[in-house]
């Protein structure tokens, strides 16, 4: 499976416009192709999805094919997107976010209120979100982990995506350090606007062979110990770093025709998603040295 360009996306849950000189919690994208790779610098999320939008058109008016990736869940355990939406599909849960979250156009966002109202839909306890910062009080909004009972609540801690990938943090958790569960609220209205493209299909929840442009999840961390000496290197922040050698590895492996591995996901993964190159990390990390 061969891709013409491949595109990187390191998220963020800002509430405010990032720093236009520290660039460390922002949200950057980067780019690979036969051409080469750059990266781009963005402070809010509004201004990032309407560079994506317009990097899909721009792909696909030159006959591009296009891989993007995306470091935040695009699913939750199984059994919540039936609890959520009535459905097992996650294009349910995405279509609920949209019109649950508010996200401005200078970052302000509703995320901690929308995971309350969440968990407010299981009567058998704390429902399954849980942290926000210090100092804030969300009702039906644990700060901490301890008293929520998964099992009782039908759900898993995790996804199979991060059993496979022990690193990658719940995406129940939505505050501090590591934590992925701000990202994805925020990042899957997005997911379902782009999945309106009749050209985007969202893999694993649609089949990616044979589709003009393919949006995953991916997982940046991956490639930790390469990020870590570039950042060092060049002084970077490693978010820059991650996207540039995540879309330098799968550009490379797209080149070899090698992705496809990488493409093949448990059938749970119909539900709940999964990491694109989850179980891969060596093959990523030697495609570096070809890319």
């Amino acid at each position: 499976m061969r891709f013409d360009r491949v595109i990187v996306v390191d998220w963020s849950a800002a509430n405010l416009p990032t720093s236009p000189t520290r660039r460390a919690n922002s949200i950057w994208i980067g780019c690979h192709d036969s051409e080469g790779g750059i990266e781009w610098h963005h402070r809010t999320r509004s201004e990032a999805e309407s560079q994506i939008h317009a990097l899909i058109a721009t792909a696909r008016a030159d006959g591009l094919r296009l891989l993007v990736g995306f470091d935040f869940a695009m699913g939750y355990p199984s059994g919540f997107a039936t609890r959520l939406t009535g459905t097992d599909k996650a294009q349910a849960v995405w279509a609920w976010l949209a019109e649950a979250v508010n996200d401005t156009a200078e970052n302000a966002n509703n995320r901690f209120a929308v995971a309350a109202r969440i968990n407010a839909t299981f009567p058998e306890g704390p429902g399954p979100f849980w942290s926000h910062p210090t100092g804030q009080h969300w009702p039906g909004l644990p700060d901490r982990r301890v008293g929520i009972d998964y099992a009782a609540l039908g759900l898993a801690e995790i996804r199979a995506a991060e059993e496979a990938v022990p690193r990658a943090k719940s995406p129940w958790m939505l505050f501090n350090p590591g934590s992925v569960g701000s990202q994805s609220l925020l990042g899957l209205p997005m997911i379902h606007r782009l999945s309106q493209n009749p050209e985007v299909v969202v893999w694993p929840f649609e089949p990616a062979a044979d589709a003009a442009v393919v949006v995953a999840e991916v997982y940046p961390s991956l490639l930790a110990g390469p990020v870590a000496i570039l950042a060092n290197a060049e002084g970077l922040p490693a978010d820059q770093a991650q996207v540039r050698l995540l879309s330098r590895a799968l550009l490379a492996l797209s080149d070899r025709d090698l992705l496809a591995p990488l493409l093949v996901a448990p059938p749970i993964a119909a539900e709940e998603g999964w990491i694109l190159g989850a179980g891969h990390a060596p093959l990523l990390q030697e495609a570096l040295i070809w890319g």
